[in-house]
């Protein structure tokens, strides 16, 4: 029985028809505006986001996401049958496990597991932000989604998986191999990690080179004999921090 046959009955008993209530959309606390937040170095936004896929008895994959938008880097690519709030905290705790640092902010939608006391918590005692793009605006969270359908294309459209073991494996193996192997235009053809590590390296040296600056800004420099004393140029120094 459809909903207008039921309210022409309820108005023939002389009942009062109940209106029908629009479901409220579940919406995230956001610290920050999500549609003008940028990464501005490793570890300041993390972006997830789930994905789908079936092994070959046709039973359900879901899979989790967590990319570091400033290194693109792929920090997670979890498989598992179900994942709820709590399972994406434990990726969460081992990403941070593994690198050492928690991140700043976090980019994700409004989907139950993201909105869930779990991530809320692990937020809060984390000091974490939280950047919670609009309902159905996808283009809000963009370095995550395009790392979605590169999934899709070179992996989840191309392997059957037979079971979600296997699902694992080459999920893992495509992970490492995005990572290590694969260039990206954002930086110049370097590929994540080897940016990430360059990146460190050279933020890990500027103090050291401004330290020798300061230090030998008036100090007086042998000219080969001569009684001129002249300041070194920034290509001398260059050469004490990088020989």
């Amino acid at each position: 029985m459809n909903r207008k046959r039921v309210q022409r009955l309820w108005r023939e008993e002389g009942l009062r028809v109940p209106q029908k209530r629009r479901k409220r959309q579940r919406r995230g606390e956001s610290t920050v505006p999500g549609d003008r937040l940028r990464a501005q170095r490793p570890d300041h936004v993390w972006a997830f986001d789930f994905q789908f896929d079936v092994t070959d008895d046709g039973r359900a994959v879901k899979l989790l996401y967590v990319v570091d938008e400033f290194t693109r880097e792929a920090l997670a690519m979890e498989a598992e049958r179900r994942i709820d709030g709590d399972r994406v905290v434990d990726v969460l705790d081992r990403i941070v496990s593994e690198r050492g640092s928690y991140p700043e902010l976090v980019r994700c939608d409004n989907g139950p597991e993201m909105t869930s006391n779990a991530l809320r918590d692990w937020c809060r005692f984390s000091r974490t932000g939280a950047a919670f793009i609009e309902p159905g605006s996808p283009w809000e969270n963009p370095f995550v989604e395009s790392f979605n359908s590169r999934v899709r294309d070179e992996l989840l459209s191309v392997e059957v998986f037979t079971c979600l073991a296997e699902a694992k494996v080459m999920i893992e193996d495509f992970r490492q191999d995005y990572n290590r192997c694969r260039p990206h235009r954002a930086h110049r053809m370097m590929t994540p990690t080897g940016f990430r590590t360059g990146w460190e390296t050279a933020h890990a040296a500027a103090p050291a080179s401004a330290e020798l600056r300061r230090r030998y800004a008036s100090a007086p420099f042998d000219t080969g004999g001569s009684t001129t004393l002249q300041k070194p140029t920034n290509h001398q120094l260059s050469q004490q921090v990088d020989p």
